[in-house]
C-alpha cells in the first residue's frame, strides 16, 4: 500500500476516488456526487495539486482504493476532511494511515492540534477515529451537502 501526497498529474485518480466515496458514502461528505462530477478537469487538476486543500491517496496495484484530505481554516485550524477507504480494503489498516499521513503534515505545518467533523450517528466513523486519539468537542454544525445531518466536530491534539 502506497500512501502518498497528490500532484497534478493524480488528477483522474484523485476524481475516480473522490467520485466513488461520493457515490459509496453520499450522507458522510459536504459536497454532493451530483456537484463533484461536475467539476472541470482543471477544476481536478487544481484540487490534486494541493495548492489549497491538501490530498492524500492511498494506491494498491495502482488502483485508488483510499482518499483524505486537510486544510487550514480561516481561524487557522488543521481540518481533516474527506475520508474515505473502498471497502474493499476496509479493516487493512489503510485508513489509519491516511489519518497518520494528516497528522504528520500538520505537525510539519506547526500545528498541535487537527479538527474534523462527523456525524455521531456514523458509529463505524465516530469510532474509528476515537481509536486514532480524536475526542469529540461541543461544536456542531449543519452538514453542508445534507443540512439535516448535524455534523460534530472532533478533535486530536499532539501529546508532548
Amino acid at each position: 500500500m502506497d500512501i502518498r501526497p497528490t500532484e497534478v498529474k493524480d488528477w483522474m485518480l484523485l476524481k475516480q476516488v473522490r467520485l466513488a466515496a461520493l457515490l459509496d458514502t453520499p450522507t458522510a461528505f459536504g459536497v454532493s456526487y451530483q456537484t463533484a462530477a461536475l467539476y472541470s478537469d482543471a477544476q481536478w487538476k487544481d484540487r490534486a495539486s494541493s495548492a489549497g486543500t491538501e490530498f492524500w491517496l492511498a494506491v494498491k496495484d495502482d488502483k485508488p482504493v483510499g482518499m483524505i484530505g486537510a486544510a487550514v481554516s480561516g481561524a487557522n485550524r488543521y481540518n481533516l476532511i474527506g475520508m474515505w477507504v473502498d471497502p474493499t480494503a476496509r479493516g487493512s489498516g489503510v485508513a489509519a494511515q491516511l489519518v497518520e499521513a494528516v497528522k504528520s503534515r500538520a505537525i510539519e505545518k506547526g500545528h498541535d492540534r487537527v479538527f474534523l467533523d462527523v456525524s455521531p450517528d456514523n458509529t463505524r466513523a465516530s469510532n474509528f477515529y476515537l481509536n486514532q486519539g480524536f475526542s469529540f468537542i461541543d461544536e456542531w454544525e449543519p452538514l453542508e451537502s445534507h443540512p439535516h445531518i448535524m455534523v460534530q466536530t472532533m478533535l486530536w491534539t499532539i501529546q508532548s
